[in-house]
């Protein structure tokens, strides 16, 4: 028997005997705010915390079960075998189990065996989190129905590879795939390679999902009359990256249309590498594409290189979104007889960035046409002979001569003055929309690497492959974690209660109190003031804000507030005027060193520094601050 397996027996008898027993630690006691440890065996996380916050925290400030109850539910044996395998480096090879254990987000491992080919029409109705390789292959005639795969999932991962592959005339139907989902990830490779005829049609793909996110690689490469149609793709979903590398790469005849793809979408992130590259003949629409979207990002790299007689048309694309950034780099280059027509380009609400870099360059007997076009481009290397622009803008305004942002949600930022009993607003949606996660145990989360150095190691440990979706979160976290504080700001990345404790009383002290909106009730509603309370007499003071990151295990980006006021307000139903919630709401009273076009200004009007500038404590987001 090893020494680990030696201590983990011990452990568990000494568990069982102190809980038979009924044996409680000093500072375990029954509080005000009813977290009590005469139930809690005092070795788990939780119990752990308690003591903790007894010790570093004075004992006039309450204990707040919302916080309490974000520590790990790992038993101690748990506990205690995770925390040895993270520090010998060897907790990848529980990763299932571990996830599963501490309540982490982590996506599922799909099936071992993949599904083989088949020979019938099948119809796939609620299904989700399937390998489908070799699918379809050599496939003759028939269809593939996907109806509700993966709606409603928390987690939505699913691979599509060699699908379809070298078959004839057969047909694939995507509706409402993976919609409605949290963290959606879909790989499709190979997909649909050497096909001949056929159709593949995604309709109400990703749409409403969180984090959607898609990777089309040689995509149709080689098909030869295979029509694809996207329709309102990644509709309104948030924060998502969408790939198309290789698409329709060789292929002959192959009409590709995207319409309403990304419209009213949060930040959808699509690249378009070596798309159509040497296509014969291929026809691709883009039809209010990215319309009404907030900042979406568009990377055209190769598009059409070297196609031949190839007709892209570009409609209401980007249509009244705001600050969208496109860049075409090499698009239509060599290319012979190919058309381009963008009609209706980038009209955003704000300005947008594009970049057209060897745009067209070489092409030979083709023509390019803007027709009322937006604004902010770079035009490089740019083709001078058959290029035509028609009413193209410079300027986009309201007409009230102020440039207008229509993606600050209402209710999401307002001033002071609207805290006074009796006034009527309206509450934002301030419900959490992260997946449901737990601290890890301090002892756990010291031994996992945190930094951008040590990225493969952390993809190891939760089980993210390199190109992955989860890899993206990875790095994403930990670059925003490693980002330079602002000026006059005090920042920390906590993965532990204990941490966050640690932050929070190096900054303010001891003799400190953290606060969050009670529930979300009233969100996305009219609601109006009840009887409004300023922390600290409503003076000016100091704070630390803590705000979720997405991250497998419970993260959050603390950091210093200077120069606040905080309130407390009850929130009251507009007819019957009855108490519905509890709110917290922090103003800041210093906006100079904020950027000119924070979502703030944009919404109410004003420049940095020139007002204050209030919003609520979203659910699951807390600000400590001194005890009154």
């Amino acid at each position: 028997m090893n020494n680990v397996d030696s201590t983990l027996l011990f452990l568990c008898f000494f568990f069982s005997i102190s809980s038979s027993s009924h044996v409680h630690l000093a500072g375990a006691k029954q509080t005000a705010s009813n977290i009590t440890a005469s139930s809690e065996n005092p070795f788990t996380p939780k119990a752990s915390l308690i003591r903790y916050w007894n010790n570093h925290i004075n004992g006039d400030s309450p204990k707040p079960l919302f916080f309490i109850s974000k520590a790990s539910p790992l038993t101690p044996v748990d506990s205690t075998r995770f925390a040895s395998l993270a520090s010998n480096h060897s907790l990848h090879t529980r990763h299932s189990d571990f996830c599963s254990a501490a309540k982490l987000f982590c996506f599922p491992e799909l099936a071992a065996h993949s599904l083989e080919k088949h020979g019938d029409d099948v119809d796939f109705a609620a299904y989700s989190g399937k390998n489908f390789t070799n699918y379809g292959s050599d496939r003759l005639s028939g269809a593939d129905s996907f109806k509700n795969y993966s709606g409603g999932d928390n987690i939505a991962v699913d691979s599509f590879r060699r699908y379809s592959r070298n078959s004839a005339g057969h047909d694939e139907g995507f509706t409402t795939y993976a919609g409605d989902v949290n963290v959606a990830d879909q790989t499709f490779t190979t997909y649909a390679t050497g096909t001949t005829g056929g159709s593949g049609e995604f309709t109400s793909y990703n749409t409403n999902a969180n984090e959607p996110n898609g990777r089309f690689t040689s995509y149709s490469d080689k098909a030869n009359g295979r029509s694809q149609t996207f329709t309102t793709y990644s509709d309104n979903g948030n924060n998502g990256e969408q790939t198309f590398t290789s698409y329709s790469k060789n292929g002959n005849g192959a009409p590709n249309e995207f319409s309403g793809y990304g419209t009213g979408s949060n930040v959808v992130k699509s690249g378009f590498t070596k798309y159509g590259e040497n296509g014969n003949e291929a026809n691709d629409s883009f039809t209010s594409y990215g319309g009404n979207g907030n900042v979406p990002v568009n990377d055209f790299k190769g598009y059409g290189d070297g196609g031949n007689g190839a007709v892209y048309g570009f409609k209401n694309y980007r249509d009244q979104s705001n600050i969208g950034v496109d860049s075409f780099a090499s698009y239509a280059k060599n290319s012979n007889n190919e058309k381009v027509n963008f009609v209706n380009y980038g009209k955003s609400f704000n300005l947008g960035s594009d970049n057209f870099t060897g745009y067209g360059k070489g092409n030979v007997g083709g023509n390019v046409s803007f027709k009322t076009y937006g604004q902010g481009p770079s035009f490089k290397e740019y083709t001078k002979d058959g290029v035509v622009f028609a009413h193209y803008t410079n300027n986009n305004v309201s007409s009230s001569g102020k440039t207008v942002n229509k993606w600050v949600e209402e209710g999401k930022f307002f001033r002071e003055s609207m805290l006074k009993e009796g006034t009527l607003m309206q509450m934002p949606d301030i419900k959490d929309k992260m997946p449901e996660r737990t601290f890890l145990p301090r002892s756990i989360v010291s031994s996992i690497p945190f930094s951008s150095s040590e990225i493969g190691e952390i993809r190891r440990v939760f089980g993210a492959g390199e190109n992955s979706s989860m890899s993206g979160i990875i790095s994403s976290a930990v670059s925003e974690c490693e980002r330079p504080a602002s000026h006059g700001e005090t920042k920390r990345c906590v993965g532990s209660a204990e941490d966050m404790i640690d932050f929070a009383t190096s900054v303010l002290g001891r003799g400190i109190v953290v606060r969050t909106t009670e529930s979300v009730v009233g969100s996305k509603k009219k609601i109006v003031i009840g009887k409004v309370n300023g922390i600290n007499g409503g003076d000016v003071t100091r704070a630390v804000s803590c705000h979720q990151s997405l991250y497998p295990y419970l993260l959050y980006y603390c950091h210093s507030v200077p120069r606040v006021r905080v309130y407390e307000a009850d929130i009251l139903e507009p007819e019957s005027l009855e108490k519905i919630n509890h709110g917290v709401a922090i103003c800041h009273v210093d906006t100079s060193a904020w950027s000119p076009s924070h979502g703030a200004f944009l919404a109410l009007g004003s420049s940095p520094g020139r007002i204050e500038v209030c919003h609520w404590i979203f659910e699951n987001d807390m600000t400590w601050n001194i005890v009154d």
